[in-house]
């Protein structure tokens, strides 16, 4: 288990240790304080990082396991694909790192509204308990599909399960 140490390594030989990466809201990938440029690579992260039970997330590979710093969530939903309509519509999302993750039973969204600010932060589950915050553009998009329900709530269905988005206020 990871102990807060710039370095240790565990009883099975798997170094961990903390490294200067961060994951930025806007799912830019940084490394000692410089933006990762190249796509393929953050691609490759993308596939070993984990959301442990202490709320960290780690790169995990067989024989490491790295502490890094997401500001939100570790992938942006920046495409929406739209299959159907009403009850029977099908929404999948394209991620930054190409997931493609329908929302459905397994993959829910999930709105987090701001305390302050009032507005809200919409997430979909890509995988592994990981995230992708739902762009504005993209909200919107989503927004416009949905219905008011007769709780005064405007929600959208996707593969047979219907989502609340949240208050009246955004339709």
């Amino acid at each position: 288990m990871f102990d807060g140490a710039l370095s240790s390594e565990s009883a099975g030989g798997v170094r961990n240790h903390e490294i200067d990466m961060r994951i930025a809201r806007d799912g830019s990938w940084f490394y000692l304080g410089s933006i990762i440029n190249r796509k393929p690579l953050v691609k490759l992260f993308s596939t070993v990082l984990r959301l442990e039970d202490d709320g960290q997330y780690y790169l995990i590979t067989p024989v490491e396991k790295a502490l890094i710093k997401v500001d939100d969530a570790p992938f942006t939903a920046v495409e929406m694909f739209v299959e159907g309509e009403g009850n029977d519509r099908k929404l999948t999302f394209r991620t930054n790192v190409d997931d493609q993750v329908t929302m459905d039973a397994d993959h829910p969204l999930r709105v987090v509204i701001d305390d302050e600010t009032g507005e809200p932060s919409p997430y979909i589950l890509v995988r592994h308990n990981l995230e992708a915050l739902i762009v504005r553009s993209v909200f919107y998009d989503l927004v416009d599909l949905a219905e008011e329900t007769d709780r005064d709530m405007l929600a959208v269905w996707s593969a047979g399960t219907c989502f609340e988005i949240g208050g009246t206020l955004w339709k």
